[in-house]
C-alpha cells in the first residue's frame, strides 16, 4: 500500500480527518473551508487511489471502515507532528517581505483600495507591491497573481479566503438633473436617456434589468469598465446602476431609488492555498480585512452611523 501514498498530500488527511470528526461532508467541508462538492469529489478519489473505502455511507452519517480507522489514526499522527514543528518554527518566521502580486479591477482600486495599499506599504515596506488591472480571472495557481481582490458570488473552488463585504448598487443620476431625488417616478425613468455595462457582463443583474425593462433607443451609451460607466453617468450622458462606494462617493450624482439588494456581489479577498500561510500573504490578507471591516457600511450602501456629541449636563 505503499506505492498509492506516494499520492496523497496533508489536505488529503485533513479532509479524511474532518469528514471522520463531523461524520458528514457538508460539516467537514465548512470546517476545511472548502466546497461540499469538492470534498465529495476528493474523497471518491482519494479512496480510488487506496483502493480501499474509507467511509460507509449510512443515513446517520459517514462511519469509518477499519482502513478509516487506520487513516484517521495516521492523520492524527502527521497533525500532532506538523503542529510541533510549527510551533519550533514560529519564533523564526521572516518578517514580511518581497514582492506580492495583487490582481483586482479599475473600480475597486481606485474608489477603494488605493489608501489602503499606501496604508500597508508603510506599515511593511519590505513587501512591494505588483498591482495587475483586471476583470478576468488569473490563474493563481500558476503565480499569475499571489492575492485576488474580486466582486463575486461565486469565487473559485480551488482558492481560499474570506468575504469582507456585500457591495451594494443602486440607481444613480446627476444632481443637477434631480433636484429632488426622493420624489422621483421609477416608471417615468425608464423613458430616460440610460448608461449600461456592455453585453460581456450580461450575466449582472442590473445590466439584466435594462436590457429588460429600458427601450433599446434609451440606452445611449455602453462601457465595459464600472468605472467608466461612472463617468458616463457624471457628465450627463445618462442614468445608471452603480456600486454604491462608487456613487456615493461623487457628490454630483445621487441615489434615484434604495439599493437593491439583488445587484448586490460579495467582496472577497482570495489566494491559492499554498500561498496563504506566506507572511507576505498573511499580512496583506489581515491588514485589509481590518480595513475592510472598518469601511463595511460605507461599502454597503449604509449612511455613516450618526455621531452622538456629549452633552454636559447642567448643574
Amino acid at each position: 500500500m505503499a506505492e498509492p501514498f506516494k499520492n496523497l498530500a496533508w489536505d488529503d488527511f485533513r479532509l479524511i480527518k474532518a469528514v471522520a470528526d463531523a461524520r458528514g461532508l457538508p460539516a467537514a467541508a465548512a470546517q476545511i473551508g472548502v466546497n461540499h462538492s469538492t470534498v465529495f469529489r476528493r474523497l471518491k478519489q482519494i479512496e480510488d487511489t487506496l483502493g480501499n473505502a474509507l467511509f460507509e455511507r449510512h443515513r446517520t452519517g459517514y462511519a469509518l471502515t477499519p482502513a478509516g480507522e487506520e487513516m484517521v489514526a495516521l492523520a492524527n499522527r502527521l497533525d500532532d507532528e506538523i503542529t510541533a514543528v510549527g510551533r519550533k518554527l514560529a519564533g523564526r518566521e521572516p518578517t514580511p517581505a518581497g514582492e506580492l502580486r495583487v490582481t483586482t479591477n479599475d473600480s475597486l482600486l481606485i474608489h477603494l483600495l488605493m489608501p489602503l495599499l499606501a496604508g500597508f506599504r508603510e506599515r511593511y515596506p519590505e513587501v512591494r507591491l505588483d498591482v495587475v488591472l483586471t476583470n478576468q480571472a488569473l490563474n493563481l495557481s500558476k503565480r499569475d497573481a499571489d492575492v485576488a481582490i474580486r466582486a463575486t458570488d461565486q469565487p473559485p473552488e480551488n482558492l481560499v479566503g474570506r468575504r469582507a463585504a456585500r457591495i451594494a448598487w443602486a440607481l444613480y443620476g446627476r444632481a443637477i438633473d434631480f433636484p429632488e431625488p426622493g420624489d422621483v417616478d421609477q416608471e417615468e425613468l425608464k423613458t430616460r436617456n440610460w448608461v449600461s455595462l456592455g453585453d460581456n457582463l450580461a450575466q449582472l443583474k442590473a445590466v439584466k434589468f435594462v436590457q429588460e425593462n429600458v427601450a433599446p433607443e434609451r440606452i445611449a451609451y455602453k462601457i465595459n469598465t464600472v468605472l467608466g460607466l461612472a463617468e458616463a453617468v457624471e457628465v450627463g450622458l445618462g442614468i445608471g446602476h452603480l456600486p454604491c462606494l462608487i456613487g456615493d462617493s461623487r457628490p454630483t450624482l445621487v441615489r434615484l431609488a434604495p439599493p437593491d439588494p439583488a445587484y448586490a456581489a460579495d467582496l472577497w479577498l482570495l489566494t491559492h492555498p499554498d500561498l496563504r500561510h506566506a507572511p507576505r500573504v498573511r499580512a496583506f490578507l489581515d491588514y485589509l480585512a481590518v480595513e475592510f471591516g472598518k469601511l463595511r457600511r460605507f461599502i454597503e450602501g449604509n449612511p455613516p452611523e450618526p455621531v452622538v456629541e456629549a452633552v454636559a449636563a447642567e448643574v
